[in-house]
C-alpha cells in the first residue's frame, strides 16, 4: 500500500508541475521492462519513472525532485555500470523517448537528442556520409558516453566524442533550459566534457559531423600469445591515425559463432576500425595478421555503422571490472595477462587494451574536463558472476588484476568507473581538473540533486 500512495501522490505533483509525459509506476505491466538496466548487477525500483518526451517536461521533473527533495536518477541508455541509471523509491527520468534529429549537412553538424543511442544517430548520420565517434556498443545512449568522453572507433582519427560537440541544451537544478557552448555558460560546457551528469540533464547536442563512410573494420581473433599481445599493441600504436583498434584478450564463450574447437581457449579478439581509403587500410592492418594466422578473420570494408552489430535486448550480463590508464604494455605485462585469464575459472573474464593517443593527445589537457589527453593506453578488466557469493570472488580478482597491472599513469576513464567509486573517481580528475568542477558544480547543483553519478560534491562555501 506504501508503494500506490507514494506512487500516486509523486504522479498528482508530476500532474500538477505540467509534466505531460507518461509516467509508469509499479502497478503498470511495463514497470519491471522501463526500469531494468543492460547489466544485470542492478535491482531498484523507482517510485515513478518519467517517459520525458521533450526539455520541458524534463525542466518540470528536475524541479519537482528538488522542491520535495526525492532521489532523482537521469537514464538515457541505461549502460550505467554503477547502477546509476536507477534509484530505489525516487524518480528516474527516463530520456529514450527523446530521439530528434537535425542534420545540416552544409555544415556537417547534427542537433541530436540524448535518448538516441549511438548506433541510432550512427546510422542517421551515415545516410550522408558523416559520423561522430561514440564507443564501441550500439545500444549506448549518447547522453552518458558524451558527458563521459566517449572512446571509441574513431577515437585516434577524429578525437573522443566530446572533442566534436559544440553545443549542447541543459537542464540545470534550478530547472532552467540553458545553452552551453564555447561563448554561452563557457565554465559549464567545459565541465559536461568529460565531467559527467553531474551538472544537469543534457537533453539535446551539437555535434560537429566528419567525413565517415567505408571503413576497413570488423572483428579478428589471434591466439593468444605473450608475442602476438605485444606486438598488436605495438602495431596499433605505429599504425596511421586513422586505425583504432581494441585487444580483447579473453577466453573464448561457447558460443555457435565461434568453432567449437576454440571454446575455452585463451585468444586475442581484436576489434579494430581504419576510417580511411579501403586499400590504404588492408596496408595498415598486414602488421597485424604477420603476428599469426588468424583464427578468424572477418575484417573487411563495411559501411560505418556495421561496426556496430545488432543486439540481444534479453541479454543482461553480471559483472565486476576495473578501469586504468597504463604507460606500455611490454613482455612482462603480456605474460601477467595471459596468467590471470588463464588461471581464472569464470565464465567470462577478460583484458581489454586500447591504444589512444592520435587527434584524441592534441588537445590540451585542460580543455576539457577529460584531462588524460597524453595516456598512452587504457585497460579494462572484468569478469562475469553469477551470484552474490560468487561476485566476492570475481572482485577480488578484477581488484588484484588491477592492481598488478597499474603503472605511472594513475589516472581512469570516468565511464568505466564501476560501483567501486570510491577513491576511484579521483582517478578519473587531477587534482587541478577536480578543484575547477567542484567550482562548478558549487554553481550550478550546490545542493547535489545530481549525485546518482559518479559523483563530485560542490565545494564548500568560502
Amino acid at each position: 500500500m506504501t508503494w500506490r500512495i507514494a506512487l500516486e501522490t509523486l504522479r498528482a505533483h508530476l500532474v500538477r508541475a505540467g509534466v505531460t509525459a507518461r509516467i509508469v509506476g509499479p502497478d503498470d505491466a511495463d514497470y519491471d521492462a522501463t526500469r531494468a538496466f543492460f547489466y544485470g548487477n542492478f535491482e531498484k525500483k523507482p517510485a515513478s519513472i518519467v517517459l520525458a518526451a521533450d526539455a520541458g517536461d524534463v525542466a518540470r521533473t528536475v524541479r519537482l525532485a528538488r522542491d520535495l527533495g526525492v532521489e532523482l536518477a537521469v537514464r538515457s541508455g541505461g549502460h550505467s555500470v554503477a547502477g546509476h541509471s536507477g534509484t530505489d523509491g525516487g524518480i528516474v527520468l527516463d530520456l529514450r523517448q527523446m530521439k530528434s534529429i537535425e542534420i545540416d549537412t552544409g555544415a556537417r553538424t547534427v542537433w541530436a537528442q540524448t535518448g538516441l543511442t549511438a548506433a541510432e544517430l550512427t546510422t542517421a548520420t551515415a545516410a550522408h556520409g558523416l559520423a561522430v565517434g561514440f564507443g564501441d556498443t550500439g545500444s549506448v545512449g549518447i547522453g552518458g558516453i558524451t558527458l563521459g568522453g566517449g572512446i571509441g572507433y574513431l577515437v585516434r582519427k577524429h578525437g573522443m566524442t566530446i572533442d566534436s560537440l559544440l553545443a549542447a541544451e541543459i537542464v540545470t537544478a534550478d530547472g532552467k533550459v540553458v545553452r552551453a557552448d564555447a561563448e554561452d555558460h563557457a565554465d559549464l560546457f567545459w565541465a559536461i566534457r568529460g565531467g559527467g551528469g553531474n551538472f544537469g540533464v543534457a537533453t539535446r547536442f551539437l555535434y560537429r559531423l566528419h567525413p565517415v563512410d567505408t571503413v576497413v573494420g570488423g572483428m579478428m581473433m589471434l591466439p593468444a600469445t605473450a608475442d602476438v599481445i605485444t606486438g598488436f599493441m605495438a602495431n596499433a600504436d605505429a599504425a596511421p591515425e586513422e586505425l583504432s583498434a581494441i585487444a580483447n584478450v579473453m577466453a573464448v564463450p561457447p558460443a555457435p559463432m565461434f568453432p567449437p574447437e576454440v571454446h575455452g581457449k585463451v585468444v586475442v579478439m581484436a576489434l579494430v576500425c581504419y576510417a580511411g581509403d579501403p586499400e590504404a587500410g588492408a596496408r595498415a592492418l598486414a602488421p597485424f595478421r604477420a603476428l599469426a594466422e588468424p583464427i578468424i578473420d572477418m575484417v573487411q570494408p563495411i559501411p560505418y555503422p556495421q561496426m556496430y552489430p545488432p543486439e540481444d535486448d534479453s541479454y543482461h550480463p553480471t559483472a565486476v571490472g576495473r578501469n586504468l590508464l597504463i604507460d606500455e604494455v611490454d613482455d612482462t605485462t603480456a605474460r601477467t595477462i595471459l596468467r590471470y585469464i588463464e588461471e581464472s575459472d569464470a565464465p567470462m573474464r577478460v583484458a581489454q587494451l586500447r591504444v589512444l593517443g592520435g587527434a584524441m593527445a592534441r588537445v590540451p589537457a585542460d580543455a576539457t574536463a577529460f584531462a588524460h589527453r597524453s595516456s598512452k593506453i587504457m585497460a579494462n578488466v572484468a569478469a562475469f558472476y553469477d551470484g552474490a557469493e560468487d561476485k566476492v570472488q570475481r572482485d577480488a580478482w578484477v581488484e588484484s588484476f588491477a592492481d598488478v597491472l597499474r603503472q605511472n599513469d594513475q589516472g581512469a576513464y570516468v565511464n568505466f568507473i564501476g560501483e567501486e567509486s570510491n577513491g576511484w573517481i579521483r582517478r578519473a580528475y587531477p587534482d587541478g581538473t577536480w578543484q575547477r568542477l567542484q567550482a562548478i558544480k558549487a554553481k550550478y547543483d550546490p545542493t547535489n540533486l545530481f549525485h546518482l553519478n559518479q559523483n563530485i560534491p560542490p565545494a564548500a562555501a568560502g
